[in-house]
């Protein structure tokens, strides 16, 4: 299943994020700590890049994201010029307080009240943008909500003489290119609803935790996972938590067992999971980039038989 979403309202805000951007010092991206690459607009790192202006990468829900994974990504963006990336929870007073200094030190030739450090805040929908700029300003000045593109316009907010910041709507891009990146975005609640169908993305969630967090769908759900498969686990699921069709002599409501996963993986109820790390997006980027076997046949047609031995050897 290949998941697309770019609601109008995006294009414009693109451009609008562009023209902005020429006024600001640093990028703060925020990013979905469960899945740091995949919840980074390619889009803002081609203005930013463009405009030559460092980042400040925010791994936001850090508090339920795999801390192995999250410590694996923080090492990963060190590397990378011009950014700077911490593991926060924008829920958390505390570590909302760190971001301004911060985000000083990439840019310290703005320290006062003659050049201001203005901060642009970006990233995708729903990874909390809305809520780290509420706990920036420290009152109610941006929509929260769970869902994406809740806010879809941007604001300018004077907090000091000293920091200014722009908010800016959530924006995805045109075309997400992996599919497991798409899957990986719905399960997260990135993208609208109407982009996507629950029993495909909870099928490929289910299976995900399967092999690498079989320990939390077992203590979350109170069931044996021997001999599982991703469908299993939704039936077993519907099962456990009566999900039944009306009328339907019995039948399991998987679409009912698949909202219940997602909702659990989103919460964090099932317990601290990352759907990436920097490895394991390496390996299925090779994956992805790797050419058909047919196609490798037809390149090298004296390597699809055995090898024979020269018997004279």
């Amino acid at each position: 299943m290949s998941i697309q979403w770019f609601p109008g309202h995006m294009t414009s805000a693109r451009k609008k994020a562009g023209e902005t951007l020429a006024m600001a010092d640093v990028v703060v991206e925020v990013l979905d700590a469960r899945l740091p690459q995949a919840s980074s607009n390619p889009m803002i790192h081609e203005l930013r890049t463009f405009r030559q202006r460092p980042c400040l990468k925010l791994l936001n829900k850090a508090d339920v994201a795999d801390p192995a994974a999250t410590k694996a990504w923080l090492d990963h963006f060190a590397k990378q010029p011009g950014v700077m990336a911490v593991a926060i929870s924008c829920k958390k007073a505390g570590d909302v307080a760190k971001i301004p200094a911060l985000a000083q030190k990439l840019a310290p030739h703005r320290c006062d009240a003659v050049k201001p450090l203005r901060l642009m805040i970006m990233g995708i929908p729903n990874v909390g943008k809305s809520t780290l700029m509420n706990a920036l300003v420290k009152k109610k000045v941006a929509a929260v909500g769970d869902q994406p593109a809740v806010t879809k316009s941007q604001q300018r907010i004077d907090i000091s003489s000293r920091l200014t910041l722009y908010d800016t709507p959530g924006m995805l891009w045109p075309k997400i290119d992996h599919p497991i990146d798409g899957l990986m975005l719905a399960a997260s609640h990135a993208v609208g609803v109407n982009a996507y169908i629950d029993d495909e993305v909870a099928t490929w969630l289910a299976g995900y935790l399967l092999e690498h967090y079989p320990a939390l769908l077992q203590a979350r759900y109170g069931f044996d996972l021997q001999g599982m498969d991703a469908v299993a686990v939704l039936e077993a699921i519907a099962k456990k938590r009566g999900c039944l069709i009306k009328g339907r002599g019995g039948e399991l409501d998987l679409e009912k067992a698949a909202g219940i996963l997602l909702n659990d993986y989103r919460t964090g109820t099932l317990g601290r999971i990352s759907l990436e790390t920097p490895t394991l997006r390496a390996t299925r980027q090779a994956e992805l980039e790797k050419p058909p076997a047919a196609a490798v046949d037809r390149e090298n047609p004296e390597e699809t038989g055995p090898t024979v031995e020269d018997p004279g050897q």
